[in-house]
C-alpha cells in the first residue's frame, strides 16, 4: 500500500487514536495465573522450578537411558524419522552420567551440556536464592555475543556430529 504523504499510516488504514491503543485485556487464564502469582509466597516459584528439575533428574535416574535393546527404536522423533542426531541428542544420557559422577562419559555423550551445566546451575541458584530468600549473589553477566557464540557452537556441534566421515564419526552417540 502506498504511504500517506504525511508518513503516518498507509492509505486506507485507520489512524491510531491519540495516545495510542489501549493494552489488550488479559484473558481469564492469564488473570487467574496472575492472581495466583500475586497471592503465592515468594518461594513458591523457585520451589516449583526445583520440582521440575528434580522430576527431570528422577526420570533420567529411573529410565537409565544408557541401556537400550540393540533393536529398540529411537525415542527421539527426529532420529526416528531422519536417522540424524538432534541438537539435544545424548543430553539425557549425559545427565545420567553426571548424576553418577562420571564426567568423561557424560562429556562423550553431550560435551556442550556438560560444559553449560555449571553456568546453568549457578544462574538457577542465584535466581532462586534471590526470589525465595532475597540473596544477592554476584551476578553472572553473560553478553549477547557470548550467548550467540555458544548457540553457534551448539549448531556447529549438531551439524558436525551427523557427518558420516572421520573424525566426525567420533561425535556420534
Amino acid at each position: 500500500m502506498p504511504a500517506d504523504p504525511a508518513g503516518a499510516a498507509p492509505v486506507g488504514w485507520p489512524t491510531p487514536p491519540p495516545g495510542g491503543y489501549p493494552p489488550p485485556e488479559p484473558d481469564r487464564l492469564t488473570r487467574f495465573v496472575l492472581r495466583l502469582y500475586e497471592r503465592s509466597p515468594r518461594w513458591a516459584v523457585p520451589l516449583a522450578a526445583v520440582g521440575c528439575v528434580a522430576a527431570g533428574m528422577g526420570y533420567a535416574l529411573l529410565s537409565n537411558p544408557t541401556y537400550a535393546d540393540p533393536d529398540a527404536a529411537p525415542t527421539c522423533l527426529l532420529k526416528l524419522t531422519t536417522g540424524l542426531d538432534c541438537p539435544g541428542c545424548g543430553g539425557t544420557r549425559a545427565l545420567w552420567y553426571v548424576l553418577h559422577g562420571d564426567l568423561p562419559a557424560a562429556a562423550r555423550h553431550h560435551f556442550l551440556f556438560v560444559f553449560a551445566l555449571p553456568f546453568l546451575a549457578y544462574l538457577f541458584v542465584a535466581w532462586a536464592g534471590n526470589q525465595a530468600f532475597g540473596w544477592r549473589l554476584p551476578e553472572l553477566r553473560i553478553s549477547s555475543k557470548v550467548i550467540g557464540g555458544f548457540l553457534a557452537a551448539w549448531l556447529a556441534f549438531s551439524v558436525l556430529r551427523n557427518l558420516p566421515w572421520a573424525p566426525f564419526t567420533s561425535l556420534y552417540v
